[in-house]
């Protein structure tokens, strides 16, 4: 294939450019090879020059850095090979590219060069052009490697950007869902913030509980509080003579007030369904959904499990929850107090909930009224 004529010289031009662009510095005690390395060199790098260790590390820490560092073994305050060592050890010169340019050239020498770090060994006295040709190359590889560092920071950044927008983008979606079922009874107020943040603290506190430190991993808290807010989706399904009644409910109307657990479980296992791949919050989710009217006991609702056997994203969530409606005017109550609430939350341990989660929900029980007392709905009018 032909190539344009003009690119191939704006290409040349570009290159050529570049090169004027960067810096080599030469280290070597002897005048004479100075000479011949700066007037190979000048033409197309910018160059600097030291005649022994101590300035050859003064010069390769000085801004602009070196591109590509020509060092001499033999000299006599600190030598190559101790220059070398000092320069991989400091984190601003690490990266530099050494090439040895030296008198040594026994097969021991070369290798030493190599273990310390040196991108090559040029053995004395120089064929210009060959060597002219490995400085050109090693920039050349020293340039493609900051391309590719630049070019995957950029592919990290664009991946995190692209996963907090996705992120922003499922915590709306929640919240959206979460507000279908909330927005039906105005009386609930800031519930699925409040929840969502005892939730968060109830876990932070239990992280290094024995009994809880093996589930509740960062990533599984993470989950905890972004699918708490659909705890309650299931009430969607509710009609509203049931959800928004003044009185007591019937045994009827309260048994079908229990089936927006289970109808909850079965609208998340669906969305489960429609996704292309597992999605974790939405697992625990539905485990929160359907079973955080459990009791400690076995007497909760809707399959009557005990114990252990209710899972603890649900165990936790009956604590946040229960805490949440004790405090909250309903329309079929009032509010109860703070310390009224921690009273009957106190008297449910071990029977309603699991009792180590309640234990250390009373004892940071401050911690949960300061988060009431934040999220509270805003009076209109």
């Amino acid at each position: 294939m032909l190539m344009n004529p003009l690119l191939v010289s704006n290409q040349s031009t570009l290159v050529a450019a570049q090169q004027r662009n960067q810096v080599v510095l030469l280290v070597d005690d002897a005048p004479d090879n100075l000479a011949l390395m700066d007037a190979l060199l000048r033409p197309d790098y910018q160059v600097k020059v030291a005649n022994c260790g101590e300035r050859a590390l003064q010069l390769a820490s000085l801004t602009p850095l070196p591109d590509l560092i020509l060092l001499d073994v033999m000299m006599p305050d600190i030598d190559g090979f101790s220059v070398l060592t000092k320069l991989k050890a400091n984190p601003v010169t690490r990266d530099i590219p050494v090439i040895f340019i030296s008198a040594l050239a026994s097969q021991d020498d070369q290798l030493n060069g190599f273990r310390l770090g040196a991108a090559d060994y040029i053995t004395k006295p120089i064929m210009p052009l060959v060597a002219l040709a490995r400085i050109r190359m090693h920039l050349e590889l020293k340039g493609v490697r900051e391309y590719l560092q630049d070019h995957n920071a950029w592919l990290e950044a664009e991946v995190k950007r692209r996963m907090r927008e996705n992120e922003l983008e499922q915590t709306v979606s929640i919240r959206a869902l979460a507000h279908l079922a909330e927005i039906r009874d105005i009386e609930t107020g800031f519930h699925i913030q409040r929840t969502q943040r005892y939730m968060e603290a109830l876990a932070m506190r239990l992280r290094d509980h024995p009994r809880f430190a093996g589930f509740l991993s960062e990533a599984n808290i993470d989950r905890l509080v972004k699918s708490a807010p659909l705890h309650d989706i299931g009430k969607i399904g509710i009609p509203d003579s049931i959800l928004l009644k003044s009185g007591h409910l019937t045994e009827q109307e309260w048994e079908i007030m229990k089936t927006h657990a289970k109808m909850g479980a079965v609208a998340i296992e669906q969305a489960e369904q429609d996704a292309e791949q597992p999605v974790g919050f939405l697992s625990m989710a539905k485990e929160i959904a359907c079973w955080h009217h459990e009791k400690w006991d076995g007497t909760g609702y809707p399959d009557a499990l005990s114990g252990e056997t209710i899972p603890i994203a649900a165990r936790l969530m009956a604590l946040a929850d229960v805490f949440d409606a004790l405090i909250s005017p309903r329309i079929y109550k009032p509010a109860f107090s703070f310390t009224q609430a921690r009273e009957m939350i106190a008297a449910g341990r071990g029977v309603h909930f699991d009792p180590d989660a309640t234990d250390v929900f009373l004892a940071g029980y401050d911690e949960f009224v300061t988060i009431a007392e934040k999220y509270i709905r805003p009076k209109i009018g």
